[in-house]
């Protein structure tokens, strides 16, 4: 029996939704004048949602971020496998920057140990240093 052109539950149903988290925002504090680095931020919780990341997408605001929450810090890995645009990625302990670097579309991998990963657009981070705080707030 040859199989439908079209499946019967759409594609979209097995793809993971992201929480947004309206109202927050993404700031960065090197000398304690916050500046902010994303407004439209959304959370990868699920590891669906981590493993999936940025991949697919066409493109992002310039004022967004992906976050990556994990339970502890540890060696925390970013590939740009299927993600077609560069992005600024911030490793993370205790909101303070660990690396920072920037992966090119489809070939570039990074790691870092890290509490949180941060996805942002390329270029958004370029004023952001190792051992700067970055913290999300309301």
């Amino acid at each position: 029996m040859p199989y439908p052109l079209k499946p019967s539950v759409p594609t979209e149903a097995f793809l993971p939704t992201y929480d947004f988290r309206g109202g927050m925002r993404l700031v960065h504090d090197p000398d304690g004048a916050a500046r902010p680095l994303a407004t439209e931020v959304e959370y990868a919780e699920s590891m669906l949602e981590q493993g999936r990341g940025l991949m697919f997408r066409a493109s992002i605001p310039d004022d967004y971020a992906l976050v990556f929450p994990f339970d502890r810090a540890s060696r925390q890995f970013i590939h740009m496998l299927f993600v077609r645009f560069p992005l600024d990625v911030l490793w993370l302990v205790d909101e303070e920057v660990q690396a920072v670097e920037t992966l090119h579309p489809w070939r570039s991998v990074g790691y870092a140990n890290a509490d949180t990963v941060i996805e942002l657009p390329g270029g958004a981070a370029s004023a952001v240093s190792e051992g700067d705080t970055v913290r999300l707030e309301s």
